[in-house]
């Protein structure tokens, strides 16, 4: 930033109660029921959705769906970042308001720039480099790079290119948009949230747990959780490459023969949702990611991407510390 021109927590472990915990013949039956029993929240609502859409996905085979390459371009390809621009050019370069309206925002000491609230309108920036806040809410900064959101289904291999002829990731982006890694490699058998994208940067920060950005999944699994379980779960529980203790484990609802939890870590050691559970004595029925950092699947149907938003980009930018 320069000067303007002249003229210019400690841990949740909720725990399971009596009614939670439901081994009647009177309790939920079938997935369905189990679902309703589970939307108490907007949260879970959203969350629990993710089964119903992966099980009708799975029955209907759908095709990929068809994407407008050039709606994306559009969107997400910005202009070569320059330095030393105007702070009301950025903020409405962005999409944040109009030109006039940007200034009034400054003048209302709305906009933080490098964590200073900035009042002086002509204020020059580089959009590239430089911190910049409206309402608190971090402006991403201009880069030449494509992020976008798939809900992957169940049986896709989370590759770009597979040489046993499986399903890869490859079949439900946009056409023509060159290589994406993909961050958060999920197993061939479990559905939900993977961000795809050519920043390299990015995608390494979200990937490595030093920046611990949490994922957050939707668990079915064999038998009933009770608190027992809960608490040697949020205890901790040594598997054979080392202690694994989630950052939260709620109990969602629970039957004689099944059980549905929200499960929260930062790990991202290889079928760790599913080794936890094994440990535990309750094997995974179904598994689906429904949140990475600040990103949330919410009702994107099985097998279809989108761009993130620009809310959602700054937030993710600010989760990765970058």
């Amino acid at each position: 930033m320069t000067e303007p021109d002249q003229g210019s927590g400690e841990m949740d472990w909720p725990q399971a109660s009596d009614e939670q915990i439901t081994n009647s013949e009177s309790g939920p039956s079938t997935w369905s029921e189990l679902a309703a029993v589970a939307a108490d929240t907007s949260s879970t609502n959203d969350d629990q959705a993710v089964f119903d859409r992966s099980e009708a996905a799975a029955a209907a085979d759908d095709e990929s769906p068809a994407h407008d390459d050039q709606a994306v371009r559009d969107q997400f390809e910005t202009a070569p970042a320059e330095t030393a621009i105007r702070l009301q050019k950025v903020l409405a370069a962005a999409g944040v308001a109009s030109r006039r309206a940007s200034e009034e925002l400054i003048a209302d000491g709305r906009v933080e720039v490098n964590g200073q609230v900035v009042t002086v309108l002509g204020t020059r920036v580089n959009p590239a480099t430089d911190h910049i806040r409206v309402d608190g809410s971090r402006l991403p900064p201009q880069r030449h790079h494509l992020y976008f959101v798939l809900n992957k289904p169940r049986g896709v291999v989370s590759t770009l290119s597979d040489p046993q002829g499986r399903p890869t990731l490859a079949e439900y982006l946009p056409p023509r948009v060159g290589r994406l890694f993909h961050v958060g490699r999920l197993d061939t058998d479990t559905s939900g949230l993977i961000v795809l994208t050519n920043d390299g940067d990015l995608a390494q920060r979200l990937s490595h747990p030093q920046y611990e950005v949490s994922k957050t999944y939707m668990v079915e699994v064999d038998g009933a959780v009770d608190r027992a379980t809960l608490q040697r779960l949020s205890q901790g529980v040594r598997l054979e490459d080392g202690l694994m203790k989630p950052d939260q484990v709620k109990l969602i609802d629970s039957t004689g023969q099944k059980s549905l939890l929200k499960v929260t870590l930062h790990s991202g050691r290889n079928r760790v949702v599913r080794r936890l559970f094994e440990a535990v004595g309750h094997p995974v029925r179904k598994l689906a990611r429904v949140r990475i950092g600040p990103i949330r699947l919410g009702h994107l149907p099985v097998g279809q991407t989108r761009p993130l938003t620009r809310l959602e980009l700054g937030e993710l930018f600010d989760a990765a510390q970058l």
